[in-house]
């Protein structure tokens, strides 16, 4: 290539790849919205049915699930079912909170159940059922552990590529950098800056799994693909799947299918995974756990299956010692 295509090439990329960067971090920041938000409703029929009425004029944005009453209620709190609940009791309207699941949701459903309270003279109770940490009650900590994680897993797979560890070796070697990344970050997360309160080692584990998730992609699909195959997985990591992870808020307060596709990616089911087993005892942890698996175990086959073909198409040398036949005159 000339010097004046590699100008022109310089000149169009770098642009290009800004804006992406822009839409995939600013677009869903900019559009958050409760879209489809699962949210319980429990007390006397004539009161819930009032109730729903009045949150169905927030289009679009709340999922009711119907419950008998406030134990229900609690109970698919805890169990990651829903976001909130809305019990309309004998002494007023009394909204349940999980803002462990994201303090944006919890303060979000306080404002638009409030509204409604006041507008009827009534007094909302708020209880939450699952706290945040004292230590990170915005959650802050927690959404800013997605990129370190990330990067962990990207440069995992990098460098095992990079430094030509194929087969057993990168699998190994794979193995060993998640899982003391694990260890690493339950210890910083979790024993000095508390923000993570659920058993230390599932979270180690989880933390672990999440970065094998991604560095196996990056170190398979270059086992696949060549060196090319680094930027792949490096795109769809760094710009779907962190902007897309709702760490910050949460999967259904971002556009659709935005929510949708983050939590298929690794940077997403990890979030919630983390969420789950830190904060709900492992409530709706099935399904993150399954999408990381399915990302290590496919990117772990890739590896092998890479090796096996480079060994297959690599060229026979001679047996060392051996000779030429001499040639007869």
């Amino acid at each position: 290539m000339s010097a004046t295509r590699r100008l022109i090439a310089v000149v169009l990329i770098v642009p290009t790849l800004a804006a992406v960067a822009l839409w995939a971090f600013a677009w869903p920041a900019a559009r958050t919205a409760p879209r489809d938000l699962p949210l319980g409703v429990a007390g006397p029929p004539a009161a819930t049915a009032r109730l729903e009425k009045e949150l169905a004029g927030h289009e679009g944005a709340f999922e009711i699930h119907r419950y008998a009453g406030l134990k229900a209620a609690r109970d698919a709190v805890e169990d990651r079912t829903v976001y909130g609940a809305v019990v309309v009791t004998a002494q007023g309207p009394e909204l349940l909170t999980a803002s462990a699941a994201s303090p944006v949701v919890a303060q979000l459903l306080q404002q638009a159940v409030g509204r409604q309270a006041a507008a009827t003279g009534a007094e909302l109770r708020t209880v939450d059922v699952v706290p945040a940490p004292a230590t990170d009650p915005r959650g802050a900590a927690l959404g800013a552990s997605v990129l370190p994680l990330a990067l962990a897993g990207l440069a995992a797979g990098a460098v095992v590529s990079l430094l030509g560890l194929r087969g057993v070796r990168a699998v190994a070697a794979l193995l060993g950098a998640a899982a003391l990344v694990g260890l690493v970050a339950a210890a910083l997360a979790h024993s000095w800056l508390g923000v993570l309160t659920g058993d230390w080692w599932a979270e180690a584990a989880v933390l672990g799994l999440s970065t094998l998730a991604v560095g196996s992609a990056v170190a398979g699909c270059a086992a696949l693909l060549g060196t090319p195959g680094i930027g792949v997985v490096s795109f769809v990591v760094m710009f779907l799947g962190n902007p897309f992870s709702g760490a910050a808020s949460a999967p259904r307060m971002l556009p659709e299918p935005v929510g949708a596709i983050g939590q298929w990616l690794p940077p997403g089911a990890g979030t919630s995974l983390v969420r789950s087993v830190s904060f709900f005892d492992g409530a709706a942890a099935t399904g993150p756990a399954l999408t990381l698996a399915c990302w290590a175990a496919l990117g772990l086959g890739a590896v092998v299956l890479g090796a096996r073909l480079k060994r297959g198409t690599a060229p026979d040398r001679p047996a060392a010692g051996a000779r030429e036949p001499a040639l007869v005159a």
